[in-house]
């Protein structure tokens, strides 16, 4: 079967949420034509791990530094020192593993490469943050209807970021929502797409619910001028964008105010929040 064949057969009937779908299914068509554009072009069932590993080492040149894309050691510095694009690089690995293990089910490999030197390591939980129970998501929209000017002076822009966590957007996604992709709908609400991290806004749509859209209308008028060059819908002081740590820390402070979520265990996160989504049976 041609390797993008297998790619769509396989994720036509993957269990996998459409948000990973979607991940999946640009990050090995990225892979699929790089080896395409080779010289002489690379065979996908007949590559090494070499290959993959200077694939993707073209994908990490921003971050690397100057320095070559060469061992642990150049993984280390990533992960050290530019976190969010690591832990994307350790996705997209994780996106090409599952395809080769895909292609080995249907034969048209025997074994699949082992990539687990092209991880970079960054520390992340083994398993997805518990969702909020339906009491806690109910709390949770009261402390958010809290956080008002007494609370923080940019009260609204937290709001907004919180409810864009219901939304099941990820906290690097809230950051990097590009408000040129916020596109208004005929009855009153937006849908926008998540980006990736070269805020490519090729991610899942999200229609947002109602309370998202109140947040949005209150905060536009009070968004801080973007610097020239940023199109963050959300902006820090100077105009720059939200770095994406600090839905984490705002979702820390917004759950202090009541201690059914201050004292939960595990706590209550960002990506707690976004695998939690508005309802019981969250989309994506």
């Amino acid at each position: 079967m041609e390797p993008r064949v297998l790619l769509d057969t396989w994720l036509d009937t993957a269990p996998l949420r459409p948000s990973t779908r979607i991940e999946y299914q640009r990050e090995v068509t990225r892979w699929l034509t790089w080896c395409e554009t080779q010289h002489p072009p690379i065979n996908p069932y007949q590559c090494g791990i070499e290959d993959i590993a200077a694939w993707a080492g073209t994908l990490l040149t921003d971050v690397l530094d100057g320095r070559p894309f060469d061992g642990p050691d150049a993984l280390a510095h990533v992960a050290e020192h530019h976190r969010a694009a690591a832990l994307t690089h350790d996705r997209r690995i994780t996106a090409i593993t599952q395809y080769y293990e895909a292609c080995k089910d249907r034969g048209a490999i025997r074994l699949a490469p082992d990539l687990t030197m092209l991880r970079s390591g960054v520390d992340r939980d083994a398993t997805p943050p518990r969702r909020l129970t339906p009491d806690e998501r109910s709390v949770l929209l009261y402390c958010i209807g809290m956080w008002g000017p007494d609370r923080a002076r940019h009260y609204r822009r937290d709001r907004l970021i919180a409810f864009l966590l219901l939304e099941g957007l990820r906290p690097a996604e809230v950051s990097r929502v590009d408000i040129r992709h916020l596109y208004p709908l005929p009855d009153g609400r937006y849908h926008v797409r998540a980006p990736d991290y070269e805020y490519e806004a090729l991610g899942p749509q999200h229609v947002l619910e109602p309370l998202t859209v109140a947040a949005l209308i209150e905060y536009l008028p009070h968004r801080i001028k973007p610097a020239d060059g940023v199109h963050n819908l959300i902006t820090v002081q100077g105009g720059g964008p939200l770095d994406s740590g600090y839905p984490n820390l705002i979702v820390r402070q917004i759950v202090a105010l009541h201690p059914l979520l201050a004292q939960r265990t595990p706590p209550v996160t960002a990506d707690t929040i976004a695998h939690t989504g508005y309802w019981d049976t969250p989309q994506g």
